[in-house]
Parts: C-alpha cells; sequence; structure tokens
C-alpha cells in the first residue's frame, strides 16, 4: 500500500520541526544564562539541568530506532 501524501509529508516534517524546537529551546538556555550573568560555569550548569529533557527525548528517538532495526 503506498504512503498518501499527507503520510508523507508528517513523516518528513515531524523530525523538522522537532529538531527545530530543540534547537529554540537552546537559543532559550543560552539568552537565559546570558541576561542572567551565569558565567561559564553556570551556562555550563543551565545547558546540563534544561538540557536533560531535550537529551533524554533525542536518547528515546536513538535507542528505539536501533531496537526497531535501524542498524541492520
Amino acid at each position: 500500500m503506498e504512503p498518501t501524501l499527507q503520510q508523507t509529508f508528517e513523516a518528513w516534517i515531524t523530525p523538522l520541526m522537532i529538531g527545530g524546537l530543540i534547537v529554540f529551546m537552546c537559543f532559550i538556555i543560552f539568552d537565559l544564562a546570558k541576561k542572567s550573568n551565569a558565567g561559564r560555569f553556570g551556562t555550563i550548569m543551565l545547558f546540563i539541568v534544561l538540557g536533560a529533557g531535550m537529551f533524554g527525548y533525542v536518547l528515546k528517538v536513538v535507542i528505539t530506532w536501533i531496537l526497531e532495526g535501524g542498524l541492520g
């Protein structure tokens, strides 16, 4: 069965939009660190703590892809 145009569009646009959202959240974290004068250590801590959720999501996607046979 051939995928419809809507299914193809969703398969392409979803990862792009989620990637864009992750990039935007990184910008927000950087802007927060800059406006609060967090310094180097504070900026690193902000990225580690606030970026942990984004990292967890990306890790989940990668693990799911591997378990579904993405490597072989």
